[in-house]
């Protein structure tokens, strides 16, 4: 079966303590929160208090810049987690991509290829620690000597592991060593330094799901693959909605709009049968929507598990 994930937004304790109780209740696989320094409130802190009040819904970061963080404090963020919620953690992590979260810091924006190599080091570097061994690295970005983290300590025998992001070599990353490989769809950063162009041409999406696919098969594994969907409109007109949103879409025509699996447009029978499609052709099985399209998706999501 699809499993449908929800990106939440922090507003206030009651909205919050809210929109956990209903991805719980609701049969959403995981509440995820975003990362974003200065402009977003803190994942684990959010994560913490949603464990609180939920029973069965895995929480997790979607994602994390690993531009910021440190292995041993990010491994004991999520150990904790995990045994807040029982085993419910999921690990979320990218590459980061907004300049503003490193210049804030008077720090230089890394180049794309060292960003990448930060994250390798810090995936690696996190999952030995939280076995609990002492882990004993010489990077390039992270130096730790006999590090333990003895407590606290995970539930789950290994804590879910997913890698987002566009770029060939993260999503290679992702491949070779994630349970879920996050796809955003989204291509150069634009000059605001936070929005992007898309890369939605069915062309641009058959090579970018080849590229997971083809690794995939070389390597013997079999990671789920999620989009993160952008939008979710229920309507009777789907072009005039795609034609719209094309507008303000650098790099995406309203055909492209229409058929990639980042937007869903149409009714709530069209846009099931277009994720059956796209599972199909592109082998996505999960997706992530934002907490605002929690009650358009509903009927949605009792489709697709009649369909299961």
């Amino acid at each position: 079966m699809v499993q449908v994930s929800v990106q939440g937004r922090f507003v206030n304790q009651a909205q919050w303590v809210a929109l956990a109780k209903a991805t719980d209740r609701s049969g959403f696989d995981c509440l995820y929160v975003p990362d974003h320094l200065g402009s977003s409130f803190t994942p684990f802190a959010a994560l913490a208090a949603a464990a609180v009040v939920t029973d069965t819904v895995r929480l997790g970061t979607c994602v994390l810049n690993a531009g910021l963080r440190e292995p041993l404090s990010l491994a004991a963020e999520l150990a904790s987690l995990d045994a807040l919620s029982s085993g419910r953690a999921v690990f979320g992590v990218g590459a980061g991509h907004t300049p503003a979260e490193w210049t804030m810091l008077g720090l230089e924006f890394p180049r794309a290829g060292e960003r990448v190599d930060r994250l390798v080091e810090l995936v690696s570097a996190v999952r030995q620690l939280l076995t609990g061994e002492p882990v004993t690295t010489r990077g390039t970005h992270f130096q730790l000597a006999e590090a333990t983290l003895s407590e606290p300590r995970q539930v789950q025998d290994s804590i879910p592991l997913l890698v987002g992001g566009n770029g060939r070599r993260v999503l290679a990353f992702a491949v070779a060593c994630a349970d879920i490989v996050g796809i955003t769809g989204l291509g150069r950063t634009l000059p605001d330094g936070h929005s992007h162009a898309v890369e939605w041409s069915t062309s641009a999406l058959d090579c970018t799901f080849g590229l997971v696919e083809s690794e995939a098969q070389r390597l013997g594994r079999h990671p789920a693959i999620e989009a993160l969907v952008q939008h979710v409109e229920i309507t009777d007109d789907p072009e005039r909605v795609a034609g719209g949103i094309a507008q303000f879409v650098p790099g995406a025509s309203t055909e492209d709009v229409l058929a990639a699996p980042f937007m869903w447009i149409g009714t709530p029978d069209e846009i099931a049968a277009q994720v059956r499609t796209w599972e199909k052709r592109w082998g996505i099985n999960r997706y992530v929507i934002r907490d605002d399209a929690i009650e358009a998706v509903g009927p949605i999501l009792q489709l697709l598990r009649q369909s299961s």
